[in-house]
């Protein structure tokens, strides 16, 4: 008679097991996504904050050499490259800017008038927010310069 040989167990999980853990992290994920993607509109928006009052610095610098701000016309590109429009600067000393002007958070670009329609002597600058259209509330609400 021959002796009776065990086969050697494998360990391994039951379907039981793999499914079981994949509703936990299930449950887990629906609880926890919520909460980080509340807080990325907040960060688009203080972005766009510290966006525009870096710009705002260099539309300063750019005034302080050449004795006015850049025209709506000439916009922000006036920061990074020498304006080539009427009334060139006198004085260009830049760029003013370590890189071409962004884009706000939400890839549109930010609007630039000079002489602004809320600071006359000055210049207008905002972005949007996330709805992409002017006014809105809440998170869609404009990031301005001169509400700052």
């Amino acid at each position: 008679m021959q002796p009776h040989t065990r086969r050697p167990v494998r360990a391994a999980f039951t379907l039981i097991e793999v499914l079981v853990v994949v509703v936990i992290i299930a449950v887990l994920a629906s609880i926890v996504a919520p909460n980080i993607f509340r807080h990325v509109d907040t960060a688009k928006n203080v972005t766009a904050q510290a966006q525009i009052a870096s710009m705002g610095a260099a539309l300063d610098a750019y005034r302080l050499d050449n004795g006015r701000y850049p025209t709506t016309e000439q916009g922000l590109a006036a920061l990074w490259q020498a304006p080539t429009t009427e009334l060139r600067p006198s004085n260009w000393r830049g760029p003013y800017l370590r890189q071409p002007p962004p884009a706000d958070p939400w890839g549109a670009p930010f609007v630039y008038r000079a002489p602004g329609d809320h600071m006359a002597n000055g210049f207008d600058l905002s972005s949007l927010g996330s709805d992409g259209a002017p006014g809105g509330t809440g998170e869609g609400a404009d990031i301005t310069s001169w509400k700052q």
